[in-house]
């Protein structure tokens, strides 16, 4: 079984393995993406192939959309090279369901992949005649957080940014550099209207895009490179639109035991190849089975029926209130308490950590007990409903490879967003007391006690980068197991980074938790087990 054009023509084959085939003439809508394209989609990774390609695939077959997606990859070419065109842009999606059960299918959409690069004469041309083209509709974008940004630690423009700010738009060479370009073209065509839709996971999204598009559009207006009416163009948003977004769908890398799974059913070529760029990709790809997608309903061109396959259009307000709700009250905030505790107990899978009682107990409370009563209801999705497939689906999905180290990467970045914005809802609310709070100052000290670098057992492990740890860690590796200074002496101790707001979003002293994370960290700092004890009796 070929995973190929001619391949999957041989339907019985495929079909008798359980996989689902393209149920549409796939030649026609390649076809009639190249006379009429609709949608492209800058980062050719594998969120992109497991969300917004099968989206796309649903509107195909129901008779909704008659064109695919032309994908564009900017920064690590070979995913291209070599998990596009080798499969003539054919991929697989498995499905990783909790029930243990696996759901696959050949996914048929994309139309048509291209390297983003402008030093590639037919590519960037072909790329621009996409983009002169009045049918098209929107650009989706996955091409990070980091994507977006544009400046060196010190503000000043990236090197290959403030090359591309001088020379214009003619051969850009940083990623946001050669998508102005594009939308230059489309500017020169006749004012063309799109959108330009973020679908990354970060907050306001669609600020950060338009932010670094506009920066371009300055740049070279001011520089001569093109006439001033490129930033009118750009500011315009009946002519195009930056909409905001909320992505939520756990697509891990290409697993081993899913391509031994799929090598079973007779599937011929699927070895991994780790790219220049370290990126892991493979004709495959795995992600679990929840996904939510919820998009600012703002398409100057007219937008595909996207709706009829799950997506959920609303307003701006509306999409940053669903962020809010995952960010601080729903899923982020019960990741970060499962990744603390997980590193302190040895744990490497979330999976595994989801059949700990104790573990399950201390999110519950952290999510339905402290987080509900000060949610942000969105609306478009009811908050308990998130929590309950977070806790009862998603986490506990044995095919997820999560691992506690991974998430706990840069929580000092996290404890703000995740547990400050609920502690100063408290604080703000008239009905609730921030005392009352149990399992997040208790989380919050499982952090404190996780930078010693010293689990339950009283072993050394290496904490997760963090640009923080360093200096958090300093102070609290002066304290060892067994302690037995008083709550009043390690407050003093630990009293410098309680105070932090950068970290908390609060001063914990001063809104009077302090006392309390302090008492629940000498808890945990007693002797070898008292995590476990700890964590047993909240």
């Amino acid at each position: 079984m070929k995973l190929t054009v001619e391949g999957i023509k041989d339907t019985n084959a495929w079909e008798s393995k359980g996989y689902h085939l393209p149920a549409y003439d796939r030649e026609q809508v390649i076809k009639n993406t190249q006379e009429a394209p609709e949608w492209v989609h800058f980062g050719a990774g594998n969120i992109f192939r497991a969300f917004h390609a099968v989206l796309a695939q649903n509107l195909i077959e129901k008779g909704l959309m008659n064109t695919g997606i032309v994908v564009a990859e900017g920064f690590d070419y070979e995913i291209v090279e070599k998990a596009y065109k080798t499969y003539e842009d054919l991929s697989i999606l498995a499905i990783l369901k909790s029930d243990g059960s696996v759901e696959k299918q050949v996914i048929g959409s994309i139309a048509k992949s291209y390297i983003l690069d402008s030093e590639r004469d037919a590519e960037f041309e072909g790329l621009k005649n996409v983009f002169r083209n009045k049918s098209l509709k929107l650009c989706t974008f996955t091409i990070t957080e980091k994507g977006y940004n544009l400046r060196k630690p010190d503000g000043s423009y990236m090197d290959a940014v403030a090359a591309d700010m001088q020379e214009g738009p003619s051969k850009p060479h940083s990623y946001i550099g050669k998508v102005a370009a594009l939308l230059a073209e489309r500017y020169s065509n006749g004012k063309l209207p799109i959108a330009m839709v973020s679908t990354d996971n970060c907050s306001h999204n669609g600020e950060k895009l338009y932010a670094a598009i506009y920066d371009f559009a300055k740049a070279w207006a001011d520089n001569g490179k093109i006439d001033a009416g490129f930033v009118d163009y750009i500011n315009d948003k009946s002519l195009v639109s930056f909409p905001w977004s909320m992505i939520d769908k756990i697509t891990p890398r290409p697993d081993d035991s899913v391509k031994a799974m799929l090598a079973e059913d007779g599937v011929e070529g699927l070895e991994p190849v780790i790219t220049g760029f370290h990126t892991y990709v493979a004709p495959f790809v795995n992600a679990e089975e929840s996904e939510y997608l919820v998009v600012e309903d703002d398409f100057p061109n007219g937008r595909p029926a996207l709706e009829k396959a799950g997506v959920i259009f609303t307003d701006r307000d509306t999409v940053n209130n669903v962020e809010r709700m995952k960010v601080t009250t729903c899923l982020n905030p019960l990741h970060t308490a499962l990744a603390v505790y997980g590193c302190l107990l040895g744990y490497t899978r979330i999976s595994e950590e989801m059949k700990d009682a104790d573990l399950v107990k201390l999110i519950n409370q952290v999510g339905y007990v402290e987080g509900l009563p000060v949610v942000v209801d969105p609306g478009v999705i009811n908050p308990k409903d998130f929590i309950d497939t977070v806790t009862k689906v998603r986490l506990p999905n044995p095919f997820m490879p999560d691992a506690p180290q991974r998430i706990a990467t840069d929580t000092s970045q996290k404890l703000a967003i995740r547990f400050g914005e609920t502690i100063k809802s408290y604080i703000a609310a008239d009905d609730l007391d921030v005392h009352s709070l149990k399992a997040i100052p208790f989380v919050l000290a499982g952090w404190l006690r996780y930078t010693m670098g010293i689990d339950d057992k009283g072993e050394e492990f290496e904490c997760s980068s963090d640009p923080l740890l360093e200096e958090v860690s300093a102070i609290t590796r002066t304290i060892s197991l067994g302690d037995t200074r008083s709550c009043d002496e390690l407050k003093a101790v630990l009293l410098p980074i309680l105070k932090k707001k950068e970290i908390f979003a609060v001063d914990l002293e001063e809104v009077g938790l302090a006392d309390t994370v302090v008492a629940n960290f000498k808890k945990l700092i007693e002797k070898e087990g008292a995590v476990r004890e700890n964590l047993a009796a909240l």
